[in-house]
Formats: structure tokens, C-alpha cells, sequence
């Protein structure tokens, strides 16, 4: 049975890998013996963070969203490693307010940025879209190969906005379009591609994870845990067995599907 979960002597690739998750599916992979491309923007940062993670591990800085910079780094990996064998697209931008004076405002569906909008359909819907097509491309040369993309609870239900006030019931801000409207797609795109290059042996499925405690107020805390059946936010380990899960050969027959990992958060 542990033979099944193992992942000795493959190479696998997370985008966004120096986020909080990013981190620990790094980490997991790792861990079941896999070859780590920890892939974000900051060179020195992910060429650190791979050296801790062990001497066969390497760090390349990759911009999800141009193509250019995604085919140099799959081209860097097979000279490396010679084959690739896991994706996970991790890559994501979460709304963040400078200013949290003005984050009511700003993330309000009326004053929202189309900017902002179309930033997060370039990171979190294109740079799947051309990192699939490019480390996907050589899966399907070698006929095999897993992608797994990271969606939200926010890709399959709307956000409920009560979860973001305060103690006394106001409004701090409000959870924008471009999260849900982008993990949304994923999930869609998850089946497209699973439906187009199952008969090439590429498994392709969705991990939606559930919010992640990380020193937000407890009130927000409270609020979010008291939505979930287990009654608690996900710890940022809570994912790695769900990510071996879809990595490994446990999975062997699963491809198209839409992995929940939330605590119960969808179940109610």
C-alpha cells in the first residue's frame, strides 16, 4: 500500500510554491520522494527554500504568465531531470488591501477594479492555462503524467459576505468576484483537459481546499470555523495527503474530478 503513495524518483512542479500551501505541498511531495521544482517569481527565495528542502530539489523563478518564462523552465527541467511527471498549479493571486481603511470600498462588486479583475484571470486562469499546455505537452510525449490544479470552495459556492464583518456586525470588506469567477474555471478547465488527454495517460483534477487559519482576527475565525462541520479552519498541513493522494498511483483511476478538502464547509 505505501508503494501506491510513492512518488520516488519523479519530478514534480508547484507554481506559487513560496505561498503558506505552496510550502507544504512542496514539502509532501518531497517527502514521498518526488524531485521538487519550487517555481515562483523571487529566484533567490525559491533557490533557498528548495535547499532546505533537500540537495535533489531545485528552485527556478517562473512568471505563470508569460510563456517565454514557462517554456525556459521546462526546458531547465528536462535538462535536469529529463522527464516531468507532476504538476501542481498553485499559483493564485488572493485579494490583499494595502490600505484596509479603504479594502471596504475598493473590494465592494460596484467599485472594484477592473484591474484588479483582470490581474487575477491572468495569474489564476492563464497561468494554468500555459503551464498545463507547456509541462502537460511533455506528459502527454512521454504518456504519463499528473496535473493537479488548485481551485477553493469559492470555485463551486458564492462567498457569504457575513463572514467578513466584525463583532458588532459591520461590514470590514467584502470577498471580490475574481476569486470565485477564477477558481470557478479552474474546476472547468480540470475537465477539459482530463477529457482531452486521457487517452495520452495524463490524469488531470481539481484540489479545492477550504480557508486556511494564518493569524486572521478571531472573529473571522469564529465566524468561518462555525461554518464548517468540523468547526475549525484548515491548518496549512491539512492538504498534503489529499496532494500525495492525486500525485501518486493511489490515484490511478481518478482524473476529471474535484478533490474537496474543507472541513464540511460545502456539505451544509
Amino acid at each position: 500500500m505505501t508503494n501506491m503513495f510513492s512518488l520516488q524518483g519523479k519530478t514534480a512542479i508547484v507554481t506559487g510554491a513560496l505561498g503558506l500551501i505552496g510550502k507544504k505541498h512542496c514539502e509532501a511531495l518531497s517527502g514521498a520522494g518526488a524531485n521538487v521544482v519550487v517555481a515562483d517569481r523571487d529566484e533567490q527565495s525559491v533557490k533557498l527554500f528548495a535547499r532546505q528542502l533537500g540537495p535533489q530539489h531545485s528552485g527556478m523563478a517562473i512568471d505563470v504568465t508569460d510563456k517565454e518564462s514557462v517554456v525556459v523552465a521546462c526546458e531547465s527541467i528536462l535538462k535536469q531531470y529529463h522527464t516531468i511527471d507532476v504538476l501542481v498549479n498553485n499559483a493564485a493571486i488572493n485579494d490583499m488591501f494595502e490600505n484596509p481603511a479603504m479594502a471596504k470600498e475598493l473590494s465592494a462588486f460596484e467599485n472594484y477594479p477592473l484591474e484588479a479583475f483582470q490581474q487575477s484571470l491572468n495569474v489564476n486562469v492563464t497561468g494554468v492555462f500555459l503551464c498545463s499546455q507547456v509541462f502537460g505537452s511533455v506528459m502527454a510525449g512521454q504518456g504519463s503524467g499528473s496535473i493537479i490544479n488548485i481551485a477553493s470552495t469559492y470555485g463551486m459556492v458564492g462567498p457569504d459576505q457575513r463572514i467578513y464583518q466584525n463583532e458588532c456586525g459591520e461590514q470590514t470588506f467584502y470577498k471580490s468576484a475574481a476569486y470565485p469567477v477564477t477558481k470557478g474555471a479552474v474546476i472547468n478547465f480540470t475537465r477539459f483537459l482530463a477529457a482531452y488527454w486521457g487517452n495520452k495517460g495524463v490524469r488531470v483534477n481539481t484540489l479545492s481546499p477550504g480557508g486556511v487559519e494564518n493569524g486572521q482576527n478571531e472573529i473571522f475565525i469564529q465566524n468561518y470555523s462555525a461554518k464548517t462541520v468540523l468547526g475549525r479552519m484548515a491548518q496549512a498541513n491539512d492538504y498534503q495527503g489529499a496532494l500525495i493522494y492525486l500525485a501518486s498511483d493511489a490515484s490511478a483511476y481518478m482524473t476529471g474530478a474535484n478533490l474537496v478538502v474543507d472541513g464540511g464547509w460545502t456539505a451544509i
